[in-house]
């Protein structure tokens, strides 16, 4: 397979699971951008590798925390909602709760959200996302836990908040 044909077939999937974890559609497209130049660049090992769009999710993701780590990232979404009309919605479409779980996800750690972009979203099992990520199961059942029960906090207190 050459590099070309690979980005035909895994193109769109890397790139929404890049959008998944950053929240942000024009850092999605550069993560995604990363990861592909990183690919082509060691596209002997790519394909060398057992599963290479596995190779390359992994080549994402590390480049995605390490994007997180550095200090200079200092960038901050906002609240403003994407007007293009290709996004346009329709109401009860489900954008509303999308919505609340983009910024749920948001205000995890990055490693946090990352574990279950993986799991939830790619349908990554445990083996699966601590390979991709470089620690073991457990690391990855224990991030998953406090994940979660960081979401189920932060989306009771909302509630709680909402509430007249």
């Amino acid at each position: 397979m050459t590099f070309e044909q690979f980005v035909a077939v895994q193109g769109q999937s890397l790139l929404r699971l890049a959008f998944v974890l950053t929240g942000d559609r024009h850092l999605a497209e550069d993560l995604a951008q990363a990861a592909l130049a990183d690919a082509y660049r060691h596209w002997k090992k790519v394909t060398a590798a057992s599963d290479p769009p596995a190779y390359v999710r992994r080549m994402l993701v590390n480049a995605h925390l390490s994007w997180r780590r550095r200090r200079s990232s200092t960038e901050r979404p906002t609240d403003l909602p994407d007007t293009s009309p290709d996004q346009a919605a329709e109401p009860g479409d489900g954008l509303e709760e999308r919505d609340q779980l983009r910024t749920l996800l948001a205000g995890l750690a990055p490693r946090a959200r990352t574990v279950l972009v993986l799991r939830y979203y790619a349908d990554l099992d445990d083996a699966a996302i601590a390979e991709s990520m470089g620690v073991s199961q457990s690391a990855v059942r224990a991030t998953a836990s406090r994940a979660l029960a960081s979401l189920r906090t932060t989306a009771v207190v909302e509630t709680v908040q909402e509430t007249p």
